[in-house]
């Protein structure tokens, strides 16, 4: 009897395990390695735009990586700042956007139309000097599913995954974003619509949004995200975080074996960012991490 209910045991964690990407327990699985194009890709195309997620696509990446904000309207748009930032940005009058202008062109304060004339892709970058340059608009989420959508139609190849970026703060609820709740509803509700809730990660520093989404969309796959100077040890992140996400994805910075180790033994995948030399890539992967986030998606991929 005591062996029997051994083995009933069992059968029911693995049972649970399957049942939420966030609630995994049991043996750690070496899966396919997860390259990600982080935000598209910019060190080759202007950052979240359909323009760079469809070069993105054709490196063969696994994963988009993305960051969405809100507008006045209410639209979940693809940008990584609530505002429009310096190093991109051409004002509708042709001239370029100051440092000391970026922050007062709050989108959060701006309906999507207004968004629209703004363009994020002509202006030379400086730190990407291989970007190509292209006009470029900060599109709707739903933009990019439709093109995501159609360009795998016609490629036909397995679909990806997204990698979302909820851009939010403390310091800056309903000044710059909404609360967390309803910034994920906003989200959640473009995800819905497209039925892509099994192809999408949610991430974000704020762990906030990850709680929330969480409690509300447990099935939902979560990546805690970890800056370069945060002193706090993986334990305690994940004690403030409160629950087992599917992904940690810490700077590469932070990337120690022992903190691969430490991952793999509660069936975390990580996947470090941002990656952008071919060495650090290799390195890496040769460590033992599960994927890799990087502004060059050719680093590990052949052009289909």
């Amino acid at each position: 009897m005591k062996k029997i209910i051994i083995a009933a045991s069992s059968i029911f964690m693995i049972l649970n395990s399957c049942s939420s990407n966030n609630k995994m327990t049991g043996t750690y699985k070496k899966e396919r390695f997860d390259t990600q194009a982080h935000r598209g890709g910019r060190g080759l195309m202007p950052e979240n735009t359909v323009a760079s997620m469809m070069n993105a696509l054709a490196f063969g990446v696994a994963t988009l990586e993305m960051d969405v904000v809100i507008t006045k309207d209410k639209k979940v748009i693809l940008s990584h700042e609530p505002f429009f930032n310096t190093e991109i940005t051409t004002k509708p009058d042709g001239s370029f956007v100051k440092p000391e202008e970026e922050k007062e062109l709050n989108i959060y304060k701006m309906d999507f139309a207004d968004v629209l004339k703004y363009d994020v892709g002509l202006k030379p970058h400086p730190r990407f000097a291989k970007q190509e340059k292209t006009a470029a608009t900060k599109p709707l989420l739903s933009d990019v599913f439709d093109a995501v959508k159609k360009y795998m139609a016609e490629a036909k190849r397995p679909y990806p995954f997204f990698n979302i970026e909820t851009k939010s703060q403390p310091a800056s609820d309903n000044s710059y974003h909404p609360e967390p709740a309803a910034f994920v509803e906003l989200l959640m509700d473009v995800i819905k619509s497209y039925d892509l809730e099994k192809q999408v990660i949610i991430q974000s520093f704020d762990f906030r949004t990850l709680q929330y989404l969480h409690q509300k969309y447990p099935h939902i796959k979560t990546a805690m995200l970890v800056e370069a100077d945060d002193k706090r040890s993986f334990r305690k992140q994940l004690d403030d975080l409160g629950f087992t996400p599917t992904i940690h994805s810490p700077a590469y910075e932070l990337v120690t074996d022992n903190l691969i180790a430490e991952c793999h033994e509660k069936n975390i995948r990580i996947i470090p960012w941002t990656v952008n030399d071919k060495a650090s890539f290799d390195k890496l992967k040769n460590m033992g991490v599960d994927g890799i986030i990087t502004d060059y998606p050719d680093l590990n991929n052949i052009r289909f």
